[in-house]
């Protein structure tokens, strides 16, 4: 059994971690990397538009203590995202920490469902976080040690008219999250996943500007009310920290209470 640390803050304390969030030039990616930042993580931005990362990782440089990177990379390029992995590894250091974060939504409803873009949705949201996980786990498994984070979704688990792909792809999420967790535990890793429910965002501006929506939103969340991005931070703090060092393939639920009720 473990001796319970005398200063628990210490479970927490990122310092000196090295945390890869994808998609992080905007929205919940860059929350999610401030709030590493703010927790003593260094922080490396991923994007495919390297004017974007400049501008976030300028944004972030303001953080006392924190260095900031930038690694340009298409997450659905499996040789691409290899090449930059084992690059910022062989010349800036050890990636200690990974958010899968970059993903995409769009609606249609399912009979006239594009394929094409049904491919991308599969692409984006779950064939990434194979291309970037096993890039950053085979180091990781060389130190016997690594934290990975995937982003799920409220739709993990429920599902609403247009959005059938999107649902079939977070959900795949939850599940690689416990694959990947299972096959590569035994070499010193955590992998879980957060599912985020209906968050303000940027990407989510259209429905909040709703009424209709928005009230849909209140009503159906017991909390009464939309997130807000850094509500999402203190989930991410744990799953990267000592503090879950025994938590292993499990997805955690940021909702409202969404995700509990009818």
């Amino acid at each position: 059994m473990n001796a319970i640390p005398s200063n628990t803050q210490s479970l927490f304390d990122l310092s000196g971690k090295t945390a890869l969030i994808t998609g992080s030039s905007q929205g919940i990616g860059f929350t999610l990397a401030e709030g590493l930042a703010r927790a003593g993580a260094n922080v490396v931005l991923n994007g495919r538009d390297a004017s974007k990362l400049t501008t976030a990782a300028e944004q972030l440089s303001s953080i006392d203590g924190v260095n900031v990177h930038t690694l340009a990379f298409d997450v659905t390029d499996h040789d691409g995202c290899a090449a930059a992995v084992n690059d910022f590894e062989a010349n800036q250091g050890a990636i200690d920490i990974l958010v899968n974060n970059a993903g995409m939504q769009h609606r249609t409803p399912l009979e006239d469902f594009d394929p094409v873009m049904f491919d991308r949705l599969l692409q984006t949201n779950v064939a990434s976080i194979f291309h970037v996980g096993q890039a950053v786990a085979r180091h990781m498994i060389k130190r016997g040690e690594g934290k990975m984070i995937n982003i799920a979704s409220i739709q993990t688990i429920l599902a609403r008219p247009g959005i059938a792909p999107y649902t079939a792809t977070k959900g795949a999420v939850a599940n690689l999250t416990k694959g990947m967790a299972t096959d590569w535990a035994q070499h010193g890793l955590q992998v879980n996943a957060i599912a985020p429910g209906y968050f303000d965002t940027p990407l989510n501006a259209a429905l909040v500007a709703d009424e209709e929506f928005t009230a849909w939103v209140s009503k159906r969340t017991p909390t009464g009310r939309w997130g807000n991005l850094p509500e999402l931070i203190g989930a991410c703090i744990f799953l990267s920290s000592a503090g879950s060092s025994f938590v292993n393939g499990h997805t955690l639920f940021v909702d409202g209470g969404m995700s509990s009720c009818l």
